[in-house]
C-alpha cells in the first residue's frame, strides 16, 4: 500500500511540475519610461469633446507573454496632475465636484489576470480605484512593438497602446448638477501609449 501511495505521488508530481515550473520562472520587470509614455481622455461638454491628459504617473510592471500568470502590473495616476490647457477647469477638476484630489490624491490600477487574445492583443483584469470606489475592469491592450534601444546596447524596450471607455458617474466623479448628462457627458474616453524599457 505504501508503495502504491508513494507511486501516486511521484506520477502528481511529475503532472504539476510544468505548473511550479512556469510560476518559478523569474517574468521580467520593466520600467516606464515616462517621457514617452502618455494618458489622454476625452468627453463631451454638451455635444463637443474636450480633451485632457495626466501629466504624472508610475507604474510598475512585471509582464511575459510567455507567462501571464506571473505577471501583475500597478498603476498609480496623479490626479492633480490633470491637465486640460484651461487652468479654471483643472482647478474645478480637482475640487469635491469632481475628483476631490485634495482627499484622493491618486487613482490605481491593481491587476488581477491577463488573457491572451492574439499574438499581439491581450487584456488585462484588475481593479481601478477613483476617489473611495473600486470596481473591475477589462482593459484591452495591444503590443505595438519590441525591440532593442539602438541608442542603448543590452536596453529592450517594449511599447503597449490601450483604450477603454469608463463611466464617470460608476466612480461618484461629478456630484450634484455636475452628476447630470445635460453639460457633461457620462462616458469618458481614455487611452494610454506606454513605452516600457529593461536590461536584457
Amino acid at each position: 500500500m505504501k508503495t502504491t501511495n508513494k507511486s501516486f505521488w511521484s506520477v502528481l508530481l511529475l503532472l504539476t511540475f510544468p505548473l511550479f515550473a512556469t510560476y518559478a520562472q523569474t517574468v521580467p520587470h520593466w520600467k516606464v519610461d515616462k517621457a514617452h509614455t502618455s494618458i489622454n481622455f476625452s468627453i463631451n461638454h454638451f455635444f463637443t469633446a474636450v480633451t485632457g491628459k495626466f501629466n504624472s504617473f508610475d507604474g510598475d510592471f512585471t509582464f511575459d507573454p510567455s507567462n501571464l500568470a506571473a505577471s501583475k502590473v500597478v498603476f498609480t495616476i496623479d490626479v492633480n496632475s490633470v491637465d486640460t490647457d484651461e487652468s479654471k477647469r483643472d482647478k474645478h477638476l480637482l475640487s469635491s465636484d469632481f475628483f476631490n484630489a485634495s482627499q484622493y490624491p491618486k487613482m490605481t490600477f491593481v491587476s488581477t489576470r491577463f488573457e491572451k487574445k492574439s499574438e499581439k492583443e491581450y487584456v488585462v483584469f484588475g481593479n481601478l480605484t477613483i476617489r473611495d470606489v473600486s470596481k473591475p475592469i477589462a482593459l484591452p491592450f495591444k503590443i505595438t512593438g519590441e525591440m532593442e534601444h539602438p541608442m542603448k546596447p543590452g536596453t529592450l524596450i517594449l511599447g503597449l497602446a490601450a483604450t477603454i471607455q469608463l463611466n464617470r458617474t460608476d466612480y461618484g466623479v461629478g456630484n450634484g448638477s455636475w452628476a447630470a448628462t445635460a453639460i457633461v457627458g457620462d462616458m469618458v474616453d481614455v487611452s494610454f501609449h506606454t513605452e516600457l524599457n529593461r536590461k536584457k
